[in-house]
């Protein structure tokens, strides 16, 4: 019986490469060998001769090569109410934007979804997720609209069902009319996971469950849905310790720090990860290293809404799996995350531990593996290595903004945002010369704004 015919093979040469494996290994210039939706082979130098079924060649000299981005927190939705409350705490933030968002429906949740997508795609993510928990009455298939968004840019995805059943009459944030009951939002979640949810190794699409904070969900949901989610074998999600207003709230209401209340529903552990988690003292990061329970840590939007500054550098001395969230546009207008690898070094400079808080490539590695890691995904994706997913990403270093850098790495983490000239997903390109192939962009903006301002009129009819 003649052998089957060797899967297409991809031949990148000529590039700096970052692999961001365990050892951090770097070549000045090397190759990588895709074979379908693989990695093949990774190293200095040519690849090597004889390859067979080579469809494509790219000489990537002047670029630096990296595993794809690995965004570990967001909002799609928030895409329609960007530049709004810009000068607000996080709980008046969140006073002021639940009526609206409170009003979505689901070609509004599409075109946001599609809007925030495509912004981080071009920008070098190849994994995005949403934590999506505003599910008004009556809105139609949100989770359905969001999967088939991010299926149709061509990324690999993670959906955190989200959820909130705390209204402002039991004390919680949300107005009434903005949350799900406990058994309502229960059923839901199962539904979306049992109909989405593919647990295989190259998986293009996982559900998490992902009740939304302590000042939006009762103790039920959070206990409730840790068991729901380990009982499906699916990873779980949620904001904890964001701010002072959410330590104190948590004082007041459960007579614990957040950290101490979730463990005590059964919310920590190596299948859960937080986002922000900016107010950790020693026994809170003790906690999460314990337990194995990850972070996403966004900057841009911590200090958009002056949150704080994050304990990463102790985090990670601890052993806790952290990884970079850009968080919603309604409080990261930018809506990338490569700005994240130079905001999360920057930023961590100023706290404590001063110029040696992060490195360069330290940065790097929360951007793709650690999210990768805190997603549940680092055995397939966030580095370089023979046997993992094709997820790669070829930046340009050698224009205007990086020439004069010598350390790819630095260049791409401290300089202007690198042009991206090509990004893989799964081996199949998906951005191009800093554009999207999988959508038309200017489509996408036009119907972005087009919800956006119907958003608004309904906002303001009341």
């Amino acid at each position: 019986m003649a052998a089957p015919p060797a899967a297409p093979r991809i031949v990148v040469e000529n590039a700096a490469i970052a692999t961001v494996d365990a050892d951090g290994t770097e070549y000045a210039s090397g190759h990588l060998v895709v074979a379908g939706n693989r990695i093949e082979s990774v190293g200095a130098g040519k690849a090597p001769e004889g390859l067979e079924n080579v469809v494509r060649r790219i000489d990537a000299t002047g670029h630096l090569l990296t595993p794809g981005l690995v965004n570990t927190h967001h909002h799609f939705y928030q895409w329609l109410t960007r530049g709004l409350a810009t000068d607000h705490n996080l709980f008046d933030w969140l006073v002021a934007l639940y009526p609206t968002w409170a009003r979505i429906d689901e070609p509004m949740v599409r075109a946001a979804a599609r809007g925030s997508l495509a912004m981080m795609a071009r920008g070098g993510v190849t994994t995005a997720m949403d934590h999506h928990y505003v599910y008004p009455v009556g809105s139609g298939d949100l989770s359905g609209a969001i999967i088939g968004a991010a299926a149709e840019t061509g990324v690999r995805f993670t959906l955190a069902r989200g959820s909130m059943d705390r209204s402002e009459k039991d004390g919680g944030l949300p107005p009434d009319f903005a949350v799900e009951t406990t058994e309502g939002a229960l059923a839901a979640t199962e539904e979306t996971v049992r109909r989405h949810h593919d647990a295989s190794f190259d998986a293009m699409t996982q559900i998490a469950v992902a009740p939304c904070s302590p000042f939006s969900i009762s103790t039920g949901l959070l206990r409730e849905g840790a068991a729901l989610a380990r009982r499906l074998g699916v990873r779980m999600h949620t904001h904890g310790s964001e701010t002072v207003e959410e330590e104190r709230f948590c004082h007041e209401l459960f007579g614990m720090g957040p950290t101490e209340y979730f463990e005590s529903t059964g919310f920590l552990g190596e299948d859960v990860w937080m986002a922000h988690c900016v107010h950790m003292n020693d026994s809170d990061i003790a906690a999460f290293a314990r337990t194995g329970t990850g972070v996403a840590h966004c900057p841009s939007s911590n200090a958009r809404l002056g949150a704080g500054i994050a304990r990463v550098p102790d985090m990670l001395k601890a052993g806790v799996p952290v990884g970079l969230g850009v968080d919603g546009t309604a409080s990261n207008e930018t809506g990338e995350l490569h700005t994240e690898l130079r905001n999360a070094l920057l930023v961590n400079r100023l706290g404590a531990h001063r110029e040696s808080a992060l490195t360069v490539r330290q940065a790097l590695r929360l951007g793709t593996h650690g999210g990768a890691r805190v997603l549940g995904r680092a055995d397939a994706v966030g580095s370089l290595e023979p046997g993992k997913l094709a997820d790669f990403v070829l930046w340009r270093i050698d224009g205007l903004g990086h020439s004069t850098i010598a350390d790819p790495v630095a260049a791409l983490v401290l300089g202007p945002p690198a042009p991206v000239t090509a990004s893989f997903v799964d081996g199949r390109q998906i951005v191009e010369n800093g554009r999207l192939l999988t959508v038309d962009e200017d489509t996408l903006a036009r119907e972005a704004r087009t919800e956006a301002r119907r958003l608004a009129r309904l906002t303001a009819q009341g």
